[in-house]
């Protein structure tokens, strides 16, 4: 696989670490393991002059479409512009993911071991915020059903993933806001491309998340339950047994005369 690397940075009023990391990204290319085609900055509707601050970066303004929006729209445009395979790395704009663990993010792409690769806070323990672990740990769970395989860090967006991934992805059916690593993983697990998880260093120096806890999360649970469901309909159906029918039916009936869930069944 090839080493041509794409870095990706979705931003929204990010400019002063942008000053900051974009160098240390531009210092990693001196490695020469790894060569670069384009550092991209999506700026989504930044107000702080976000585009005066990007150096050498290419830039792609948008106006509020979303985090996951944003991340689609610059893989969209690695996709037009560059004709042989790459590899597209995403790094969030907030300074919270180091360029030293890019390395280590791409390995399993170059040795195919790999579709799409994806960071995991191994040292988050002490370092994030008490709140967010909690979160954290709840949507590993959900999304672990959801895909079939253990996610314990679902919303790390440190990724990369090979352009053969993307030249196949339905980006018409996409998820545009917060939740976008864990639709990701569902639809990775139901097209069978391969997913690994490496390390990567947990950096929190005061950021603020952008996210708004009493709507992410009921958002983003609804769409992991649906998938775990969907899922579970696609197993079944690929590999009908009588055993499968019968928890079915069960799990049917459970929630039609469950008599907490009756008034809302029957109306």
């Amino acid at each position: 696989m090839s080493r041509e690397l794409s870095i990706i940075l979705p931003t929204l009023n990010e400019g002063k670490n942008l000053e900051k990391l974009i160098p240390e990204i531009n210092e990693m290319f001196n490695n020469e393991n790894i060569n670069k085609n384009e550092i991209l900055v999506m700026d989504d509707g930044s107000t702080d002059g976000t585009s005066s601050l990007v150096g050498n970066a290419d830039l792609v303004q948008l106006e509020g479409l979303g985090v996951g929006a944003a991340i689609d729209a610059g893989h969209q445009h690695l996709l037009s512009v560059l004709e042989d395979d790459f590899i597209s790395v995403v790094m969030a704009g907030d300074g919270q993911m180091d360029p030293e663990d890019m390395e280590g993010v791409i390995q399993p792409i170059i040795s195919g071991k790999a579709h799409h690769v994806k960071g995991e806070r191994s040292d988050r323990a002490g370092k994030m915020p008490n709140i967010r672990r909690f979160g954290t740990m709840l949507l590993s769970i959900l999304t672990t059903l959801a895909c079939g395989q253990t996610i314990r860090d679902p919303q790390c967006g440190y990724t990369a993933t090979s352009s053969k991934v993307l030249k196949k992805w339905n980006w018409d059916r996409s998820w545009k806001g917060y939740g976008y690593p864990n639709w990701w993983l569902m639809r990775f697990s139901e097209m069978g491309f391969k997913v690994a998880h490496v390390p990567v260093k947990a950096i929190y120096s005061g950021q603020k998340s952008g996210i708004r806890l009493y709507s992410f999360f009921p958002k983003v649970s609804m769409m992991l339950l649906l998938g775990l469901h969907t899922r579970i309909i696609r197993n079944t159906l690929n590999k009908p047994t009588i055993a499968i029918c019968i928890v079915w039916a069960t799990y049917v009936l459970g929630w039609i005369y469950n008599p907490l869930m009756f008034v809302c069944t029957h109306l």
